[in-house]
């Protein structure tokens, strides 16, 4: 059964909720057959007296996915561990419930696998806890039982990993010259290893502060002290 697409909009008119809708899946799957959209219309909206108690027409767009848009299609020419990363998390995506493009790039080292579309702050999660526990499970499960010959697995949405990382680096680099200038030390809030680990590269060859994690999972916690 192939997957489907499915996009609420609003706009003052059922014209115009259409339009909005059809922008919205352009977006998750560019190259979009506008033909192949199915509208049902929801409400047509009203407008109140004077304009008073106006409500919006509403419609539901539905389309059939492209294999990308749930990530469950192999590419052409993909490696057989490509493949599997994205049959597992294609599987993920969807018992969350969030529609995404995924794109996969591989070298050498690490495959990195970057899901793209609206509304991914599901996906993501608060201080990227949920995407983080996906790339912990796409690691712990393509390798299960393979401990040698094994590429790191990165798994990223909306560009999130590149933007947290310069928000750590910045916090990183401002808690080193408060514990230089004070002489004490600074407690950071509980994070992910995955964030502690940016942390403490960033300030590995910091003058004048050293670095350390304690506590216990889940609230294990980056302290950076006057030292080194």
């Amino acid at each position: 059964m192939n997957e489907q697409l499915q996009i609420e909009a609003t706009g003052e008119t059922v014209g115009e909720a259409k339009w909005s809708a059809l922008r919205e899946l352009e977006k998750l799957q560019p190259g979009l057959d506008k033909a192949a959209v199915k509208f049902q219309v929801v409400s047509e909206g009203e407008r109140g007296l004077l304009g008073v108690g106006f409500a919006p027409a509403r419609v539901i767009a539905t389309v059939e996915a492209d294999g990308d848009a749930n990530g469950a299609t192999e590419a052409v020419d993909e490696s057989e561990l490509a493949a599997n990363v994205r049959e597992l998390l294609g599987r993920i995506v969807r018992e969350i419930g969030v529609h995404a493009r995924l794109t996969i790039e591989e070298d050498d080292e690490t495959l990195t696998a970057a899901f793209s579309g609206r509304d991914l702050g599901l996906l993501i999660g608060k201080h990227g806890q949920t995407i983080d526990a996906i790339q912990y499970l796409a690691n712990a499960i393509v390798y299960r039982g393979q401990m040698e010959d094994r590429k790191a697995i990165v798994v990223d949405a909306a560009g999130y990993r590149e933007r947290r990382k310069a928000s750590l680096d910045a916090l990183a680099v401002r808690s080193a010259e408060r514990a230089v200038s004070t002489g004490q030390r600074v407690e950071l809030e509980p994070m992910t290893a995955v964030e502690r680990k940016v942390v403490h590269l960033r300030l590995k060859d910091y003058p004048g502060v050293v670095t350390a994690s304690e506590g216990t999972e889940p609230n294990r916690f980056v302290v950076i002290a006057p030292g080194g």
